[in-house]
């Protein structure tokens, strides 16, 4: 006998649709209560709402203030000469102190060696600072010093070594020069805010013969890649480069093929120095560069404001979760480095100078505005 199938009655059906259709909005309601909050989850025991908090991943993220050469001409000390063989350079940077305050990182090139007053102290051509300008300026602040430069080896070795072992004696990182070969083959990886960064410092130039390979970076690419690979660990790559032509606003195509280069390895900040005024700021790939932040501190107004004229870049660092480099409030202030007649130096934000300090102000920072944003509006 044959086994008889049953019908299914269409009140079953109608029954069952209607279930189906009833837990479909119940859980498309849900999901709708859940949307837009994700950093809350409710939970009801009890006829009571529980909340519970979900833990918030803290964002890694290193503020940056950058500042150009450090340039300590023979006015310059004379006006921080106390009398007594000790100099006072403080008045100088009241203005920066403020600005730079609430920064991680500190930036500034000391282009100027600070090499001992035993060698006696002295200006161009031949530059040998005293201490005192590394103390004033590690006093409000600056924490990250670029030491490879063409004036790095002025007064030869005895001043170069000097100069590093004073820089070991503060609380700061340096690059650049070195006083021995396994210390310049050691790429150090800083840590900070949970991100991991190296700070590498190369010069294209040098005014000296260079005694043996160590004393400063000397800037080739072979020697570039094989210290960026050491750095292979870092989060953040940063390398301060002193390049380019001397009082000209456009980089150069070395200064650009030299950026294409470290870009394409991986570099996320080139930091540039050396010409004396300012030059762009702009992006090659991810890689923020800037091609000369001028002088911070000279004699140099002298020559004309081109030269008087340097400026502040501030950015902030950011990793996101997936370890990718971004860069978030990127800004910058224009600087003189005033002087009354070569005295009485002060570094002056152009949004406090008046007439008095430099007369048609206004025109000069329209000027040097269109420089800096040639290829990027800041």
């Amino acid at each position: 006998m044959k086994k008889r199938k049953l019908k299914k009655k269409p009140i079953i059906i109608l029954v069952l649709s209607i279930l189906v259709l009833g837990i479909i909005f119940i859980l498309i309601g849900n999901i709708n209560n859940n949307k837009g909050d994700d950093k809350k989850v409710e939970t009801k025991t009890d006829n009571k709402i529980e909340e519970i908090k979900v833990e918030e991943k803290p964002e890694k993220r290193i503020s940056l203030a950058m500042v150009g050469d450090v340039l300590v001409h023979e006015t310059v000390y004379l006006d921080a000469d106390l009398g007594n063989g000790n100099y006072d350079f403080s008045h100088m940077f009241t203005n920066i102190e403020p600005m730079i305050k609430d920064y991680d990182l500190k930036y500034m090139n000391q282009e100027s060696t600070i090499g001992g007053k035993n060698l006696g102290i002295s200006a161009y051509p031949s530059f040998n600072s005293p201490d005192e300008i590394g103390d004033n300026l590690v006093d409000i602040g600056f924490n990250m010093v670029s030491l490879a430069n063409n004036h790095s080896l002025d007064r030869g070795a005895n001043a170069l070594l000097y100069s590093n072992n004073y820089w070991k004696s503060k609380n700061v990182i340096t690059a650049g020069a070195y006083s021995s070969q396994e210390e310049r083959d050691d790429v150090k990886i800083y840590e900070m805010n949970g991100i991991k960064y190296a700070f590498l410092s190369y010069t294209t130039s040098s005014n000296a013969a260079l005694p043996n390979n160590y004393y400063i970076n000397y800037y080739s690419d072979a020697l570039a890649k094989q210290d960026i690979e050491k750095a292979a660990d870092a989060d953040v790559i940063i390398v301060a480069m002193h390049w380019g032509t001397e009082y000209t606003n456009s980089e150069t195509q070395s200064q650009v093929r030299i950026a294409d280069y470290l870009s394409s390895l991986g570099v996320d900040l080139i930091i540039g120095t050396h010409p004396h005024v300012v030059e762009p700021i702009t992006y090659i790939g991810d890689t923020l560069v800037i091609y000369s932040l001028g002088n911070f501190i000279s004699n140099q107004l002298v020559l004309g404001v081109n030269q008087g004229t340097g400026m502040i870049v501030f950015v902030d660092i950011v990793l996101d979760e997936e370890n990718n480099v971004k860069f978030e409030n990127l800004n910058y202030e224009l600087l003189l480095s005033y002087s009354d007649n070569s005295t009485n130096f002060k570094v002056i934000p152009y949004s406090m100078l008046t007439n008095n300090e430099l007369l048609n102000y206004e025109d000069y920072k329209a000027n040097y505005e269109s420089v800096v944003e040639r290829y990027m509006e800041i």
